[in-house]
């Protein structure tokens, strides 16, 4: 399954997409952002309007703390 998610991450590589972040207890945080670099465990997004760059692990998509949507 981790691979499915890998393979998404990678083909998505350098576009913009909209990720939707489940921080726990009802709060939800929505930004825009480009995956810009990709690690055997992370990957880095660059959120758009901003200089701020957040780390995300596979499984945090995997597990459904983070939606990317197209």
């Amino acid at each position: 399954m981790i691979d499915k998610v890998k393979n998404f991450v990678l083909k998505n590589k350098d576009k913009v997409c909209e990720f939707k972040l489940n921080c726990g207890r009802n709060q939800v945080s929505m930004f825009s952002g480009k995956i810009v670099e990709t690690y055997k465990a992370i990957f880095l997004v660059q959120v758009l309007d901003s200089r701020e760059v957040k780390s995300f692990s596979y499984s945090d998509v995997l597990i459904g703390n983070l939606e990317i949507m197209m």
